[in-house]
């Protein structure tokens, strides 16, 4: 019994160192598997990101082709026919349509050169387009002008003011005129704006202010000129919207204005 007491001791040891070293495997192991940390993987994805980023990758042209287009190598990547189709075709002209203000032989007032007449509506080739244009006639200054149908309200041209609108206004020529106490020069350029305006009764009220009557101190040049051109352009309102003779509506106006007794008074017209 006591050899096999003795055997078993001995057995005993080299069972428990054996147990002992595979412990110490299994620790080292674990050991090293602590060290690989997953931290350490994600530092290393980072650093190999901004190592990418920090690389130059040149972009892949596409090859060059020998097609040309005005004598210039185009790259067939960026080469689309339908595009370049569109600009070689020749555009189709196309007609805007506008409505008519005016007729042929009506009398119309454009702001810068007063009454004058639609002689005819023509059709012309503008910039790929067609368009109609009046055809106006101002016989008193020799000029004829082309306005576009669309642009005819933009430019404030107007009819003729009717009968009943010139009756109102001829009122104001016998008013009492407002003269401001200001420079010359200022008022020249208001009466200026208010004849170039197109407006009937601002036109009416530059004729009152400037009119010299009788026992009336001169006028200088300047001020004669404004009142000339003032009356020229109101008179030829007058006789386009009451359609009368140029005699009568000079004895109209001026009987308003106290002009009809002046001696040797000049003709304003001539």
């Amino acid at each position: 019994m006591k050899k096999k007491k003795k055997v078993s001791k001995v057995d005993k040891k080299k069972i428990l160192k054996k147990k002992t070293v595979k412990k110490k495997t299994k620790v080292v192991k674990k050991k090293t598997l602590v060290k690989k940390t997953p931290k350490k993987k994600q530092v290393k994805k980072v650093v190999k990101k901004t190592k990418e980023a920090t690389k130059f990758v040149e972009p892949k042209l596409p090859p060059q082709s020998d097609k040309k287009v005005n004598n210039r190598i185009i790259n067939p990547a960026h080469y689309q026919a339908k595009k370049v189709k569109k600009f070689l075709e020749i555009k189709t002209i196309k007609e805007k349509k506008v409505k008519k203000i005016f007729n042929t032989k009506d009398h119309v007032v454009y702001p810068t050169h007063g009454v004058g007449q639609v002689i005819d509506i023509e059709k012309r080739e503008v910039v790929g387009q067609k368009l109609e244009m009046y055809v106006i006639e101002f016989v008193r200054d020799k000029l004829i002008l082309r306005v576009p149908v669309e642009k005819a309200k933009s430019l404030n041209l107007r009819k003729v003011a009717k009968p009943s609108k010139i009756q109102t206004v001829l009122k104001i020529l016998s008013q009492k005129p407002k003269i401001k106490r200001t420079m010359w020069s200022r008022r020249a350029q208001e009466y200026d704006l208010k004849i170039n305006s197109g407006d009937i009764e601002q036109i009416a009220e530059v004729v009152r202010d400037l009119n010299r009557a009788n026992n009336q101190i001169e006028q200088s040049y300047s001020e004669r000129q404004l009142f000339e051109l003032s009356y020229d352009r109101f008179l030829r309102e007058v006789i386009a919207g009451l359609k009368i003779t140029e005699e009568n509506a000079i004895k109209k106006v001026d009987k308003i204005l106290g002009r009809d007794k002046l001696k040797n008074a000049p003709s304003l017209l001539n």
